[in-house]
């Protein structure tokens, strides 16, 4: 039986014990209800005081029986009260500690400022993937349900060192701030970026003239969810075959076709290989969408005799099996 059973139970028989010792003063003595109450309380807690008025032979045998059972019942609900406050604190203090150990052990993972709109939906895309990654967030009650659902999270302000740190900011590949205050946003960027120089910064833009601010401050790259709205309501309109190819594309909900990103490590057999000549479309089928070079320069369409240098990004589309395939290689595994 869980502490909590217990702690109700106990104290609705306490009640009703209280409500009996009150009932019978009443019927069997004559009282008043607020005298029996009274003897009721100061008999169940055992204070010693004197009697409210004196008791007859029917009022002393019921003083005793109270006494008995009334004990019992308080002794219960205190062992209760007791179990239910030890044992809380100590799931508490284990759940914890078994999250920051798990954090401890996460490496190139990401970090999402703020457990919001966008924040709760942003990990439901890096669950469905699956990606690791850790939530900042102070608000107790949104710390209480990721807590409920499994995810690790950091309860506390993400503008301060200690909380990204406790995060593993210098172990993440990247973060994300998708806090409701633009302020917040900045200062988060800003303590990040000081953090770990080398880290992507994903910083969300709510307002005109605040994506200037998140660059200075250090922000990789932008985004404001408004114009991407209203972007992909336009292009729904326009060009609805596109947008259903992108949904096919990268939706959670297909099972066949992925659209991904691969990095081609320095040690992989991909290495001054051309399209053509790594197989890629040929033993796998997948399709090489672009070329990001590591000067940034991106190519579209490439030719078959495009050569593959190593930190090339491959933008790549195909059957999932196929894209996991090509990842292990371009690694160099």
């Amino acid at each position: 039986m869980k502490p909590v059973r217990h702690l109700r139970i106990s104290l609705f028989i306490l009640i009703i014990t209280i409500g009996l010792g009150t009932l019978g003063y009443a019927l069997i003595e004559g009282w008043h209800p607020f005298d029996a109450l009274y003897m009721t309380v100061i008999t169940l807690a055992t204070v010693g005081f004197q009697e409210v008025h004196p008791l007859s032979g029917h009022g002393r045998v019921f003083t005793v029986l109270l006494i008995i059972f009334g004990a019992g019942t308080i002794a219960y609900a205190i062992g209760s009260l007791l179990q239910f406050m030890v044992e809380g604190q100590l799931q508490t203090i284990l759940g914890r500690k078994k999250m920051a150990k798990q954090i401890d052990k996460l490496q190139s993972h990401y970090i999402i400022c703020g457990y919001g709109r966008i924040g709760t939906l942003v990990s439901s895309e890096f669950r469905a993937r699956p990606v690791p990654f850790v939530v900042v967030e102070r608000d107790p009650e949104l710390c209480q349900r990721l807590s409920e659902e499994g995810i690790p999270f950091v309860q506390g302000d993400a503008t301060d060192d200690e909380a990204l740190i406790e995060a593993g900011i210098q172990r993440a590949r990247g973060l994300i701030t998708a806090v409701d205050s633009e302020t917040a946003n900045v200062y988060i960027t800003l303590t990040a970026r000081g953090l770990n120089p080398d880290l992507f910064i994903l910083a969300r833009c709510g307002e005109e003239g605040t994506e200037k601010k998140l660059i200075r401050a250090g922000a990789s790259k932008v985004i404001s969810p408004y114009k991407i709205g209203a972007s992909r309501m336009a292009w729904a309109m326009l060009r609805p075959s596109v947008v259903d190819f992108i949904d096919i594309a990268v939706g959670n909900q297909n099972l066949e076709l992925q659209l991904e990103e691969i990095r081609v490590a320095p040690g992989s057999t991909l290495v001054d290989k051309t399209l053509v000549s790594s197989g890629i479309r040929r033993d796998w089928g997948i399709m090489i969408i672009a070329i990001k070079k590591n000067s940034g320069q991106m190519a579209f369409n490439p030719e078959s005799t495009t050569s593959i240098e190593a930190e090339d990004v491959l933008i790549t589309i195909g059957e999932r099996p196929a894209i996991q395939k090509l990842e292990q290689i371009a690694a160099g595994a």
